[in-house]
């Protein structure tokens, strides 16, 4: 629905780890006249670091695609489970059903809550005053919630997408603290794992990372992905909103806004 409120007519729901949305997704979707594709966000491990990897056009029945992510499913709630624990030692208690009440509210109880979830839970709860405090003191990178998972390896997850047939795109490549060097390096392991697309344009990024990631899809030849990043309402950016591709590139599915 807020897809369709915001003029979207093509959309991709890549969730993390899961596909249980994509079957209401697909029911909403033609109730409105908007155009779904199936899509999933794969964490994985490449190089000691957590990346993500993008799947798209893949059967919603595919047995390789669902034992794969019934599997992330299960390790992103023993995650989740970790999280509340910790913050429970350091007095904040009843983090775990928070954040899944911030999901119920959202139409989404079915998943195991993320840090954004429990991010709204610690601003509702009057623990900190917004999502960027809630990362900074207790969520973000080497804080108490930053809990690492034993996610599979980049090579099994490409040959995971590859064997279920996905269009196959490297997702927001400076997420990651990588140098120069090691981006190239992960693009080149990337094209040789069977790799379609690069995103070059997530959300309203800064306009010379889009440049840098424009050449790097030239260079590799390498066809594009562009989207807005949504996870929540108010936070990242809206649905349908992120900036242009560059004309000379070549998108990997025609019109995507997700």
């Amino acid at each position: 629905m807020r897809a369709h409120q915001q003029g979207v007519k093509t959309l991709a729901l890549t969730d993390h780890d899961t596909l249980e949305g994509l079957a209401e997704a697909h029911q909403a979707a033609n109730e409105l006249g908007l155009h779904l594709i199936n899509g999933v966000e794969m964490s994985c491990v490449w190089g000691g670091a957590t990346i993500h990897i993008l799947g798209y056009n893949f059967a919603l029945d595919d047995s390789v695609i669902l034992e794969a992510t019934q599997a992330l499913h299960t390790g992103r709630w023993l995650r989740s489970e970790e999280i509340a624990r910790r913050l429970a030692a350091k007095g904040i208690p009843d983090a775990l059903e928070g954040a899944q009440a911030v999901q119920a509210a959202l139409g989404d109880s079915l998943n195991a809550p993320a840090r954004p979830h429990f991010a709204q839970f610690l601003v509702k709860a009057g623990h900190v005053r917004d999502h960027t405090e809630a990362f900074r003191k207790w969520l973000g990178a080497g804080k108490i919630g930053d809990v690492k998972q034993h996610w599979p390896s980049f090579e099994d997850t490409m040959a995971t997408l590859g064997r279920a047939q996905a269009q196959i795109s490297l997702a927001h490549l400076y997420h990651y603290n990588f140098t120069r060097t090691k981006r190239r390096r992960l693009v080149q392991d990337f094209v040789n794992a069977g790799g379609h697309a690069l995103e070059v344009v997530n959300g309203m990024q800064p306009a010379e990372q889009v440049g840098t990631l424009s050449i790097l899809a030239r260079e590799f030849n390498l066809k594009v992905t562009a989207g807005s990043d949504f996870h929540l309402p108010q936070q990242w950016s809206e649905l349908g909103r992120y900036r242009a591709l560059p004309d000379d590139l070549t998108p990997l599915i025609t019109q995507v806004q997700a």
